[in-house]
Parts: structure tokens; sequence; C-alpha cells
């Protein structure tokens, strides 16, 4: 049997937006909270999460590795994708070797996306 869970299943949360004064506005979130049983309400920028996950990384690395994760490669199938050694892929992937404009575009092209996010 299943057992009832503290929060609710995120499927059925719905965002609600509205306007309040700006003095009651932490009232209305603590009520939220309460009412979620939420303990804390922190919210944090997503490139600050990151860096506490992977601080030696820079984010192209983290968006290369991924990016490959996400297209269900390894770096040796990648490799033979772009032509890259897969030596440098992996140097690439933890932040000790840079990704050019030429190789990020390579990079792109395999994985799908825009190769901006890899400068």
């Amino acid at each position: 049997m299943l057992e009832r869970m503290k929060k609710h299943p995120i499927e059925d949360m719905v965002t609600v937006t509205f306007q309040v004064h700006r003095s009651n506005a932490e009232l209305i979130m603590k009520y939220a909270q309460k009412l979620e049983g939420i303990e804390e309400y922190e919210s944090r920028p997503w490139r600050e999460v990151l860096g506490d996950v992977r601080p030696d990384q820079g984010l192209p690395s983290m968006i290369l590795r991924g990016s490959r994760l996400k297209e269900e490669l390894t770096q040796v199938q990648l490799a033979e994708k772009t032509g890259i050694p897969r030596r440098h892929l992996s140097e690439m992937e933890n932040g000790k070797r840079s990704i050019g404009k030429e190789t990020a575009k390579k990079l792109a092209t395999a994985l799908d996306c825009d190769y901006r996010l890899f400068l």
C-alpha cells in the first residue's frame, strides 16, 4: 500500500500568480509554504547551484557533459561524430581544456544545439 507523502506530487501542482501589496508578500509566502508543508523556501539561481555541484568546472564544461549525456552518447561515440579526439573531449568536460569556436561548432552539430552554449 502506498504511504501518504508529506509533499504533494508535482504533477498535481499548479502555478498561481497574483499581485499583492509589498507589505503582505512575506506573510503570503509563509502561508503558502505552511499549506504545502514546505519547511523553508529558498530560491537560488541555477548557475549558483551548478557551481556548488561541480565547483572545479566552468559552465561550458558542464553543458558539454550534459548535452552529451542527454543525447545518450559516450565520449567515444561523440569523438567519432565530431572528429575530436576522445582525450580532448574528456579534458573539455573536466574543465582542463577550453572549447574554441570551431570545436564548439562541431560539438553543436553533433549534439543538435547552439554552438554558443560551449563558449
